[in-house]
């Protein structure tokens, strides 16, 4: 209980602490996220050596379920802020764009499933149903936005592009098909390892995530 005195005379501000104290887990989550954008590395046996594995958006899944999804989204905007500020962009925002949509797609969905089922099943359907609609909407934005701009960006012809996945696989003769054969499963892959590693450790962070919030 509250004293009204205290209330009333602005010392006790529940509600103003923990604000502040999640837009301080937010900051601090995306400063993370930023940090493990740069521990990336290449598959090459199942996908061309340009296309690579991170796991940046685990903090985004952190904040989504300790704070809600839109401090999911936050967390994928900040980071991509942090990343353009920082070491700026070679893609013309496009790359940056891209994460910051798939990044929030993946969090606001799991975030926003387990707001209304509390419980670690709710947890592991949300992020699961996150990771598929990422993975579907990775191919439209890709053939449409991200490839395009990477064509006029780095002066590769798309045929050249074409061509690196049908070293792995030659029947891969189109983006379309490159982008559903490869990029779509290894999106949905990508992110099913964030849902495994955030399992594993938001137990044991919890009680820092959720304290005083």
């Amino acid at each position: 209980m509250s004293d009204p005195k205290n209330a009333a005379a602005g010392v006790y501000r529940p509600r103003s602490i923990s604000r502040v104290r999640a837009i301080t887990i937010t900051a601090m989550l995306s400063a993370v996220a930023f940090l493990l954008m740069f521990l990336e590395f290449p598959i090459p046996a199942l996908i061309p050596p340009f296309v690579k594995l991170d796991i940046s958006d685990l903090p985004e899944l952190l904040a989504a379920f300790a704070l809600g999804p839109l401090y999911g989204v936050g967390v994928a905007f900040l980071k991509n802020l942090l990343h353009i500020l920082i070491k700026g962009t070679s893609s013309a925002y496009v790359g940056e764009l891209f994460n910051f949509v798939m990044g929030s797609v993946f969090a606001f969905t799991a975030g926003f499933i387990y707001r209304r089922r509390k419980s670690r099943t709710g947890a592991v359907i949300g992020s699961v149903v996150g990771a598929v609609v990422m993975a579907v909407l990775s191919v439209p934005l890709n053939y449409f936005l991200v490839y395009p701009a990477y064509v006029v960006c780095y002066g590769m012809p798309l045929e050249a592009i074409i061509g690196m996945y049908q070293e792995i696989l030659p029947s891969s003769d189109s983006l379309i098909k490159c982008l559903t054969i490869f990029n779509m499963p290894f999106t949905f892959v990508k992110g099913i390892l964030d849902v495994l590693l955030c399992l594993l450790i938001y137990k044991p962070l919890s009680p820092i995530l959720h304290k005083g919030i």
